[in-house]
C-alpha cells in the first residue's frame, strides 16, 4: 500500500504509516534531547577552570588567594575572607547592597569579578572605622536612625562615601541644574538622584538623607 493512501478516519484524523513514522521520531527526540542536554550540562560542571591566583588589598591589609576566576569580588570576601558586612542583596547589581569602595570609587561587588582588581585597593564597611572610631558617615547613620533591618545599610554607607567623593570633584548628576559651578549643591533631590542605585526596603530614605547631609556639613 503507498504511504500516501489515507488509512481509516479515527476520530476525525486521517492515520497514514509517514504520520506514524513522524509522531515516533519527535516522540523520541523530545525523550531524548533532554537527557543529552542535561548530560552535556553535568560535564560542564565537572570541569571547573584553573584557579588562579589574586592579590587584594582591602581595607589595608594584603590578602593572596586562589580562586575559580569566575568569582565575583562579592563571593571573595563574603565566602573567601568571612567579610560578611557587604551584603548579597539581589546579586544582580540593583539592589546596592554589595556596594564596596575599590580605589575610592563606589562599585557594585556582585557585578565585577575579583581578578579584575589584583592589586587594587578596596574599603568595605569593615574598614571604614578607625579603631573605637566611627567614620562620620557611620555616626551619621546612628544619630538619624537611617536603618532599620540594617540590610543595605552598609552598601548604603560605602556608597554615599563614594557619591560625597564624587560630588567634591563636581560630578553632575540628572537633576544638577547648574553644571558650571565647580560642584553641585547637595540638595534633598541631588543626594536622592545619586544614591538612587541604593534601595532601602524598609524605606528610611529621609533618615538616610539626613545623615548625609550631616556627614556633609550642611547640617548642625
Amino acid at each position: 500500500m503507498d504511504d500516501q493512501d489515507p488509512k481509516p478516519d479515527l476520530g476525525g484524523i486521517k492515520v497514514t504509516r509517514r504520520t506514524v513514522v513522524e509522531t515516533g521520531t519527535t516522540a523520541l527526540l523530545l525523550s531524548t534531547l533532554p537527557r543529552a542536554a542535561f548530560a552535556a550540562g553535568l560535564a560542564d560542571e565537572e570541569t571547573p577552570a584553573p584557579a588562579v591566583k589574586v592579590e587584594l588589598r582591602i581595607n589595608g591589609r594584603a590578602y593572596l588567594l586562589t580562586l575559580d576566576p569566575r568569582t565575583t569580588l562579592l563571593d571573595a570576601l563574603r565566602e573567601h575572607l568571612a567579610l560578611t558586612g557587604s551584603k548579597k542583596g539581589c546579586d544582580h547589581g540593583q539592589c546596592g547592597a554589595c556596594t564596596v569602595l575599590i580605589e575610592g570609587r563606589r562599585i557594585n561587588s556582585c557585578l565585577t569579578l575579583a581578578v579584575m582588581h589584583d592589586g587594587q585597593s578596596v574599603t568595605t564597611i569593615e574598614g571604614l572605622a578607625e579603631g573605637g572610631n566611627l567614620h562620620p558617615l557611620q555616626t551619621a547613620f546612628v544619630e538619624h536612625d537611617g536603618f532599620q533591618c540594617g540590610y543595605c545599610t552598609s552598601g548604603q554607607i560605602c556608597s554615599a562615601i563614594g557619591m560625597l567623593a564624587e560630588s567634591r570633584l563636581g560630578m553632575p548628576s540628572y537633576v544638577t541644574e547648574d553644571l558650571a559651578r565647580p560642584a553641585a549643591e547637595l540638595t534633598d533631590a541631588e543626594i536622592r538622584e545619586r544614591m538612587s542605585g541604593n534601595i532601602c526596603r524598609c524605606a528610611a530614605y529621609p533618615n538616610i538623607v539626613e545623615a548625609i547631609k550631616q556627614a556633609a556639613g550642611l547640617q548642625t
